[in-house]
């Protein structure tokens, strides 16, 4: 096996989730997956802790994008404005990545630790969207409720987008979310 893969990590993810599919998260090893990626447990753990990491390789980068499409942004936005700049900038990409995030969501519904690292990931992206709203001048208030509020708008348009029958995009599912928050939290008139 090689002592160095640049693309070991890649491999390793691959090798997991095609194992996760067959045999299921719970029946399925670390040496499993580093034997299917042809690397080493050595190399496995040099990219990632446990076995469940493997299953969030794509989502190290992604609050560090978020925080610097804040610090990009257009002057003048408020602190909402400012937070769904940053969200819809990043899901074009992201909608090229639909099926395997599709798949991915359904193995990480398997398993309550998985769910729970799901969360905990969610909870570093809202800790930046925080950060980078802070950075832009929102106070402490506004930008807890804001980052919450705009994570769990994300998280709800995912679910919505990975369904098997949706055929709607990524941005269009935030964006109508978005508008039926709006009408949500609408004062009564």
């Amino acid at each position: 096996m090689p002592r160095w893969a640049p693309d070991a990590a890649l491999r390793l993810e691959q090798a997991a989730i095609e194992l996760f599919r067959s045999q299921g998260y719970a029946a399925t090893t670390v040496s499993q997956i580093a034997e299917r990626a042809g690397l080493t447990t050595r190399t496995f753990f040099r990219h990632f802790p446990d076995k469940r990491d493997v299953l969030f390789l794509r989502e190290r980068e992604f609050p560090d994008v978020v925080a610097d499409l804040l610090a990009a942004a257009p002057d003048g936005l408020d602190p909402m404005a400012l937070a769904m700049h940053g969200l819809l900038a990043v899901t074009p990409e992201l909608e090229a990545w639909r099926d395997a995030i599709r798949e991915r969501r359904s193995i990480i519904a398997t398993d309550a630790h998985l769910i729970e690292r799901e969360r905990s990931k969610s909870a570093v992206l809202a800790q930046a969207i925080r950060d980078g709203l802070r950075r832009r001048g929102a106070d402490h208030i506004d930008a807890l409720l804001v980052s919450q509020t705009v994570v769990g708008l994300f998280d709800t348009a995912l679910e919505l987008w990975t369904a098997e029958d949706c055929t709607a995009t990524l941005t269009a599912i935030i964006t109508d979310s978005y508008a039926r928050l709006a009408q949500l939290v609408a004062p009564p008139e």
